[in-house]
């Protein structure tokens, strides 16, 4: 079992968690806004035609008291669209089967499509493919934000694409019609398996009675043109026709419960596991407040591991990354957690040994981000730290069994690559709030631009504005600063989430249950290692 030292009277610790309080404050005002939608005004004109919010929709549609895994909840963030992006994703219960759901927000320009709502909804399709998950589609959309149409219109086709390719996949998706479904909007009811409209409320046609007009001089009505009523007995674009909401939620779940799904990977090995030794709650005092101080992550998988209990594998080699196996709600996973930020030689190539002995047992890798990069210098360029960084990064990369990743300080440089990042496609990528990624820190950064710029300067002949370079220096960190925070990572959706680290082992193993719809099959080979 692992031992803490943790001393939550300490000067260090205090200071730590009152930096995280500020961070999860900051996170807490980005999610009431939201939660908010598009502001009162338009939330009590929905309440006032007797509609209900994308959440309450969702509340209705999950199995009482299971949870709820909202994924990219501050989407848009940042950004001139509203934070949410207008669109609720998540992965819930129904029927006892969990699903990824979707759910357009009308409140907010009556659910049109933005370039961020778009990244959201295609992200959530990713999810519902890499991980066998059924697809349930809470619609209520007035097709694409026009103004913004050349970023979306043509990336946009591929939400159609991916719905038919999880039909084809055998993974089923699910419609729920709760008012307009124009232009685009309408493929995704036509593209599912199974529709849902409702009475009177549901409208869903390419286009709407002005643009036929416009286009071929008819004069029609909403209703005969894409009602609920025509396309249950007319189109057969609906399957089943519902008499109000919460009848077309109730449908919904119907429509799950004969599914006869069946997860493809395995059970936990314990089903009944033994929560950790050590408090979660004192998770918000081990990250430091200084990302250039290290910590122990083993104070963080004390607080996150089934019993906290850890089986660490080559403990007194390339120290500064700890691996090893463990349990979280049952599920066995192995680990991979930075103890210094730099990674060495011999890191990258334990990295390497232990990931493919995950890949040989079929166990899912938990990635814990805390890294400055690799090691840079003569002697390390000598020992050979890119062929040793490059076997790392070509492990992680062809590894196939699913990665679950969670940034915990920083995450920079060619680290954040070989710590599988976003871009090596882990099944989900979390982030405490106090977490920073770019590609490198803001006063690295600065510092290289301005030997960049005196080199210059000389070549020239020319003395050096020192003046000026202080001043490039405070603006280059400030921007490098504001760019490589959470919220603003995760509001371009770098990230699946901000998560409370006190969350973090509920949140890992929701997601671990999720990847064990798919089947869960290490890798064959990884190609050529460089050694």
């Amino acid at each position: 079992m692992l031992d803490s030292t943790i001393d939550p009277s300490s000067p260090a610790y205090a200071e730590n968690r009152a930096a995280l309080l500020d961070r999860l404050a900051e996170l807490d005002a980005a999610l009431d806004q939201a939660r908010a939608g598009g502001g009162e005004k338009y939330v009590s004109r929905h309440h006032a035609r007797g509609k209900l919010l994308p959440r309450e929709r969702i509340e209705l549609l999950l199995d009482p008291d299971s949870p709820f895994l909202e994924l990219s909840p501050v989407a848009a963030y940042g950004t001139d669209f509203p934070v949410g992006a207008s669109v609720v994703t998540g992965i819930g219960v129904v029927e006892g089967v969990e699903c990824l759901v979707v759910a357009n927000d009308p409140t907010v320009r009556g659910g049109a499509v933005n370039p961020w709502s778009l990244a959201k909804t295609r992200r959530a399709g990713e999810i519902a493919l890499a991980n066998r998950l059924p697809m349930v589609n809470l619609v209520e959309s007035a097709g694409a934000d026009l103004p913004t149409q050349a970023e979306i219109f043509i990336p946009g086709g591929r939400v159609f694409r991916d719905l038919t390719r999880l039909s084809a996949a055998k993974i089923p998706t699910v419609s729920v019609v709760f008012g307009n479904a124009t232009a685009g909007g309408a493929y995704v009811p036509g593209m599912s398996d199974h529709v849902i409209m409702i009475r009177e409320r549901s409208q869903v046609y390419l286009a709407g009675p002005p643009l036929v007009k416009m286009a071929t001089g008819e004069v029609t009505d909403d209703e005969s043109l894409g009602g609920a009523a025509m396309h249950a007995s007319t189109s057969g674009l609906a399957d089943h026709l519902a008499i109000d909401e919460r009848d077309g939620i109730r449908l919904a779940r119907q429509c799950v419960r004969r599914l006869n799904w069946r997860k493809h990977g395995p059970p936990p090995r314990n089903p009944a596991p033994q929560p950790p030794k050590h408090d979660p709650e004192e998770l918000l005092g081990i990250a430091s407040a200084d990302l250039k101080v290290p910590f122990d992550p083993r104070e963080v998988l004390a607080r996150v591991l089934d019993g906290s209990e850890f089986d660490e594998f080559k403990p007194g080699y390339g120290t500064a990354l700890v691996t090893g196996w463990g349990e979280l709600h049952g599920y066995p996973v192995g680990v991979l957690a930075n103890a210094r930020g730099v990674l060495f030689s011999e890191e990258a190539q334990k990295a390497a040994h232990f990931i493919q002995l995950a890949n040989a047992a079929d166990t899912p890798l938990v990635f814990l981000q805390n890294t400055t990069g690799y090691m840079v210098g003569t002697e390390y360029e000598q020992r050979g730290i890119i062929k040793h960084g490059a076997l790392m990064i070509n492990a992680v990369s062809n590894s196939t069994v699913p990665h679950l990743t969670v940034n915990l300080g920083a995450s920079y440089g060619a680290g954040n690559y070989g710590m599988c990042g976003r871009a090596y496609e882990p099944r989900f990528l979390f982030t405490w709030p106090n977490a920073k990624s770019a590609v490198m820190g803001p006063a690295q950064l600065a510092g290289v631009l301005s030997i960049v710029a005196r080199q210059a300067a000389k070549a020239r002949g020319r003395d050096y504005d020192e003046e000026s370079d202080a001043a490039m220096r405070m603006m280059v960190e400030q921007q490098i600063e504001s760019q490589s925070g959470a919220l603003f990572l995760s509001g371009r959706l770098y990230d699946d989430g901000v998560i409370d680290p006190r969350d973090t082992r509920t949140v890992l193993g929701l997601c671990l249950s999720a990847i064990h719809n798919a089947p869960v099959r290490g890798a064959d080979g990884f190609g050529v290692f460089r050694m």
